[in-house]
Formats: C-alpha cells, structure tokens, sequence
C-alpha cells in the first residue's frame, strides 16, 4: 500500500562566529543552512526566520529563503542577530508518508528556540504544538529552558509518551534511528491521519489552543479525532513509502521503530473513539449485508431469489476492496440493478474470485447479489492495503 500522517521538521544548522548575547552584542554567524524534512518539502517551499526579543515579540528583523532541491535544504548567508531567540516557519508542499505522495495542498508549521551554543535545531509537529504554550509559560515568568521542557512533556502526554522522552524535540530527526525520534514520527502519524491539509491545520491549531494555559487536553473530542484514525494506519506501507522516498532522494535514512509508539497509544489511550472511516451496517438497500463483520450465515440461494447487499458506508479519505472467493465451485454468485459506488472486476475463474473497488470516498457503496448454496471467503482490504485487513467465512443456506 502506498499510503500514510504526516510527519514535519524543519533542520537548521547554524555555522560561524557563535557568540551568546548579553544585550547589545551582535551574534554573527556566516550561514544558516538547513533542511525542510517531512520527508524533504519540495522546491519552492518558503522559510522565514525572525528574531526574537526575549519575552518573544518580534525585534522586526528578518530572513527569508526557499528550497531549491528535491532535498529540501536551504541556506541563508551573512546572518546577524542580538538576540538569542529565532521564530523559524516553513511553508510548501510536502511528501504524505501514509497516502505515499507529494501533499495536495501547502502545510505551515512553526517552531521557536534559543539559537545561542546550539548548531543544529529542528522544527517539526511536535515543536509545533509546543509554540503556544511556550509563550504562555514564559508570558507566567517561566524561563525559556524550563517552558520549552515542560511543554514537551506536556505534548508528549496525549499520546502517552512523556515519560519516555530524553531529547528535546529542537534534536529530533524522522530519518533517523532512536526511540525519540520514533515518538516524533509516530505522533506525526496520529496527528496526520487521513486528514486533508486543511484538516491537518485546524487540528493542530485547536490541540495547540487548548494546551495553551493548562498543558491538558481538555477537550475530549480532539482526542477522539486521534483515535478515530489511527486503527487505519497501515504501518508497514508507511514505512515502505518512507525508505522508497527517502533512497529516491538518496539520503541515508534508517526510519525508527515508530511501530512501537503507535501500538502503545492504540493499546494505551483513554481517548474513546467516536467515528469510524469505514461502516459495514447490518442491512443494505437490497437485503442482509454480506459485508456485516458479525454475522457468517445467510440465507439466499438462486433458486429462492433472497437477495443480499454489499455494503459500506465510508468516510471521507476511506477507500476499501472487497475481494469474493469461492470455496465450490463454478459462477456462485451474480448481481442485478446497478452498482452503486462499486468499480467491478471480471469474475477470476483460476481462483474462483472477484474483485470489489469503492470508487468515491464520502460516499456509500451498495450492490444487489444473489449467491448460490455454499460457502464463500470475504476479505477486506481498507485504505488500500496491500494485505486484508481481516476477513472472514460466510455460509449461504436454502
């Protein structure tokens, strides 16, 4: 499958005379040089720096550069600052590592950090997150050092991970291995979703909101947003999509074991989950849904005319193939009407099996079957998997 959450950091590495500021002193640095990863955002992409006072404000002084690689890096030259605090953002397109290709639509993501005795920082999701409630510790007399580590943590515990956490998100890279930076890349994943970009933006907005004064999340429903999704990630595709894009690009990558992180928050969240991406009802228009997860006998027949659906109800994003096979023999099954939302293959007669597409996500899918006597297995491929994601035994009787 070549599908895939959204994960975002920007790398800069900072180079020259690095001088820490107290008051009017200049701090000069010959480059700011660094890297859009999500994996790379693509040329074009936007990357502004601005300097900051030390309660935050802007001093009004600021650099701008774009990627011009299919890396994703950048450099800004002759850099001279006095003060220690930078707000960096970056704005463009970017590779989806669920959905396996270049986004549809621009993402911006913020980060702000203390550039003095570091030559590296990173900005990325959860870096994010933490900008609001950074400002509101500091704006609460907090120190820079001291925010920046409480809102980590703070950030980390919607997903169950802060008490694992032993690098500052400002050091963290997705390509690399390591169990922090796997915490980074699968809270990007939960977060990303199967969400357009749109959808990406105002999440991350309303989760950094409501952070902001208290470092909880009071809303329950953001957390269901998570959880609502997370059950379809198809992490094996993700990290195939990473390692295909990352060797594209040819980058030395060695993706973390972000399988771990997203099985603990499965296993271990209390947020409840509210919606589901894709819907199998018990009845469809035309009879018993022979796609019902719970239920493995029907009664049908050709010769008795009991009609059978094949139904789905899905959300918007949720795509699923449906493949019949049966465990007899000769043609056991056919339709009548029209299809509804279904794209049909020809009937294999070498497996005995047909294979069912949806075609429109947000949309339903019906069809009105009539199966033969006998027995039959139903597989189920969501978000276009390359393996079921379950399948089960039906029994069709007189």
């Amino acid at each position: 499958m070549k599908k895939v959450l959204l994960c975002l950091a920007l790398v800069v590495v900072l180079t020259g005379c690095e001088k820490e500021n107290s008051g009017d002193d200049l701090i000069s640095k010959s480059s700011l040089s660094g890297a859009v990863q999500k994996g790379p955002f693509v040329n074009g992409t936007s990357i502004s720096i601005n300097e900051l006072e030390e309660n935050l404000s802007q001093t009004g002084k600021t650099f701008n550069t774009q990627i011009t690689n299919s890396q994703g890096s950048f450099e800004i030259n002759n850099v001279e600052l006095i003060s220690n605090f930078v707000h960096l953002q970056a704005n463009g397109f970017y590779f989806n590592e669920i959905l396996g290709e270049q986004s549809s639509a621009q993402l911006t993501l913020n980060a702000i950090s203390d550039v003095s005795n570091k030559t590296t920082i990173n900005v990325n999701i959860l870096s994010h997150l933490e900008k609001e409630r950074v400002e509101y510790l500091i704006g609460e007399g907090s120190t820079f050092k001291d925010a920046k580590s409480q809102a980590q943590n703070e950030v980390l515990d919607i997903f169950g991970f802060s008490s694992e956490a032993t690098q500052s998100s400002e050091l963290l890279d997705i390509s690399q291995s390591g169990e922090n930076n796997a915490m980074l890349l699968a809270a990007s994943l939960i977060l990303n979703g199967y969400r357009t970009e749109g959808e990406l933006t105002e999440l991350l907005s309303n989760i950094s909101e409501d952070l902001k004064e208290d470092g909880t999340l009071d809303d329950l429903s953001l957390g269901s947003d998570l959880v609502n999704h997370v059950g379809y990630l198809d992490v094996a595709g993700i990290r195939e999509n990473l390692e295909t894009r990352y060797e594209e690009l040819d980058i030395d990558a060695e993706i973390p074991n972000f399988e771990k992180y997203i099985k603990e928050f499965v296993e271990g969240t209390d947020f409840e989950i509210t919606e589901k991406l894709i819907e199998y009802p018990e009845n469809g228009e035309y009879g018993p849904n022979i796609l019902d997860l719970d239920k493995l006998q029907y009664s049908g027949g050709h010769n008795n005319g009991n009609d059978l659906s094949l139904a789905v109800k899905l959300k918007k994003s949720a795509t699923l193939m449906i493949k019949i096979t049966s465990l007899g023999e000769g043609l056991p099954w056919h339709w009548s009407g029209s299809d509804v939302n279904w794209n049909i293959f020809k009937y294999d007669f070498e497996t005995n099996s047909q294979i069912f597409n949806s075609i429109d996500d947000g949309k339903s899918c019906d069809l009105n079957m009539v199966f033969d006597v006998g027995q039959y297995r139903i597989e189920y491929f969501e978000m276009n998997s390359d393996s079921p994601t379950f399948s089960k035994e039906i029994t069709v009787t007189e």
